[in-house]
């Protein structure tokens, strides 16, 4: 009767506990505060703009094209393009794309093999590689080359293209022989047992001046083919010294013309050359032109029996 009156005694209820832990916890919970929007109404008018759709598309691009830049500044601090060039040239190379032959255009008096030297001696002679200005800035240390151009033949010649200096006269200045154009630049040095056919300029600063004195020759031109050089003296005029071993002193600056002229004049009328004078003196361009005679000049012997020209005195 026990047993059966305690199985028919119900159970007791249990309490829903975490039903009503949650219930009252989330009944204790403050409530979240709703999130502020900002309208435009609490900026000021002037900053309206920051909200328009196109600027903040236009902040968007311009973030991508500052992010790639950046990328590509640090590739470049990197040297990652050089070297990636310098691969493919260096691949190209070994496929047959490199220097095998230099041809060499309006050369007429400096030695070839320096410039075979010159486009022979690269880092590289792989052709991408090759670098043409460096040639180019080497060819241009030679007196002889004014101008030059390389170029590249693919797939294996450079073509230099030379333009030479023209020689106009030789410089003699502490005894050395210089060969130079008629702008005074320094072509060649001059063997003294070989000097070519050209006017001789002598003294300090002569070759600068060498423009100068074919101007006043060019006037002249029945004395011209008789200087055989000229001395640029104090570094204000010039002396001629002509083939028949006369000196004629000039002036100094445009008087120098003038004074030629009339010097050319008086040797049509007197002929001044090849009569034993040995200098002429027409530095003051006012003055007579003053002459001296040699006083060891040897007796030359009367071919006819013509009498002798007139002496012609000392002044002219």
């Amino acid at each position: 009767m026990a047993k059966a009156a305690r199985k028919s005694k119900a159970p007791p209820a249990r309490r829903p506990a975490r039903h009503q832990s949650r219930q009252s916890g989330s009944a204790n919970r403050r409530p979240k505060r709703p999130t502020k929007e900002i309208s435009l109404s609490a900026l000021p008018s002037w900053l309206g703009f920051l909200y328009h759709p196109a600027l903040k598309q236009a902040l968007r691009y311009l973030l991508v094209i500052l992010i790639i830049s950046a990328l590509c500044v640090g590739l470049w601090i990197a040297h990652w393009p050089q070297m990636l060039a310098t691969k493919s040239g260096e691949y190209l190379g070994r496929k047959g794309f490199s220097v095998q032959h230099v041809e060499i255009v309006g050369l007429h008096h400096m030695d070839r093999q320096a410039i075979y030297e010159i486009a022979s001696t690269q880092q590289s002679l792989a052709m991408p590689l090759v670098d043409l200005n460096i040639i180019r800035d080497r060819l241009l240390r030679f007196g002889w080359i004014e101008d030059a151009r390389v170029s590249r033949r693919w797939p294996d010649t450079l073509v230099v293209d030379i333009i030479e200096r023209k020689p106009a006269a030789v410089w003699q200045y502490h005894g050395a022989l210089k060969l130079v154009d008629n702008s005074g630049i320094l072509i060649a040095d001059v063997d003294p047992h070989a000097v070519p056919e050209l006017p001789l300029v002598i003294g300090a600063g002569a070759n600068l001046h060498l423009e100068d004195l074919t101007r006043l020759l060019e006037n002249s031109p029945d004395l011209k083919s008789r200087v055989d050089a000229a001395s640029w003296i104090g570094n204000r005029r010039w002396d001629l010294h002509f083939a028949s071993g006369e000196t004629l002193a000039l002036p100094e600056g445009s008087e120098a013309e003038v004074a030629l002229t009339r010097f050319s004049h008086a040797n049509r009328e007197h002929h001044l050359l090849e009569r034993g004078y040995v200098r002429f003196d027409m530095r003051i361009p006012t003055a007579p032109i003053t002459a001296r005679i040699a006083h060891d000049m040897p007796t030359k012997p009367v071919k006819s029996a013509k009498p002798a020209p007139p002496p012609v005195g000392d002044r002219i």
